[in-house]
């Protein structure tokens, strides 16, 4: 039984080694029967640049490359690592897909994406996310600001986003319905799938719709697997 596997939210980075060898291992041994990969977004924690990339990430690139020998690999932006290039990107034979990606996934129209658009709620993070989705500011970010810098703002980035989190209700974290609703018909898909929230759920919507989130690897390994019976979300064990 072939299947289209999806994971995100993994926020890899030299702080938590056996979520890394978790994912390794996921790579080298979880993918049997896939014949595609989509990794939606956030699969490292932070990501200031191709050219400040921690040595973690090596692997990482290898271990990915790996597997596009044997399936597609696809790659989203997410929040935290939207500053993912092309390098790195070719690095891991990993094809970029745009923001908004429609398939038709075993004869469902299906629209993928990473998510943090949907939460449209949480007006100064969209603020934020604008700003950060131009351009010229992305340029200059890669282009013009010094390695040392990136880094410092990397980390006040993580900082405040872990500060603010906590002072944020649980409704404005999550994905909002109109938003979701709005999507779907724009894009005409029936199946949406996303991460971000870190709440693996697989929701059924009015009219026959259906949107499914994909959980984080903080603490769930969380897998989406996706064949023509239709969609399992599974978890894999790491020791933290």
């Amino acid at each position: 039984m072939k299947r289209t596997v999806f994971v995100g939210d993994l926020h890899l980075s030299a702080d938590r080694p056996d979520i890394t060898q978790a994912f390794l291992d996921f790579l080298a041994y979880g993918l049997k029967d896939a014949e595609a990969l989509y990794i939606i977004g956030d699969l490292f924690e932070v990501w200031m640049g191709d050219d400040i990339a921690e040595p973690f990430t090596q692997d990482i690139a290898k271990a990915i490359k790996a597997v596009s020998r044997l399936m597609p690999v696809y790659f989203t932006h997410g929040n935290r690592d939207f500053m993912v290039g092309r390098t790195f990107c070719k690095q891991a034979s990993m094809q970029i897909l745009p923001e908004v990606h429609c398939i038709n996934l075993y004869g469902i129209r299906t629209v993928v994406l990473h998510g943090d658009s949907l939460c449209t709620l949480d007006e100064a993070y969209q603020r934020f996310r604008r700003f950060r989705s131009i351009g010229a500011v992305r340029w200059i970010y890669a282009h013009l600001l010094p390695k040392k810098t990136r880094l410092n703002i990397a980390a006040k980035i993580r900082q405040k986003s872990v500060q603010g989190n906590q002072q944020k209700q649980y409704e404005i974290m999550d994905v909002e319905p109109s938003a979701v609703d709005s999507l779907l018909a724009t894009t005409d898909c029936r199946r949406m799938i996303h991460g971000h929230t870190h709440r693996p759920d697989i929701h059924q919507l009015a009219e026959h719709k259906e949107r499914i989130v994909v959980g984080d690897w903080y603490t769930q390994g969380s897998v989406l697997s996706v064949s023509a019976q239709g969609c399992e979300l599974q978890q894999r064990p790491f020791t933290s």
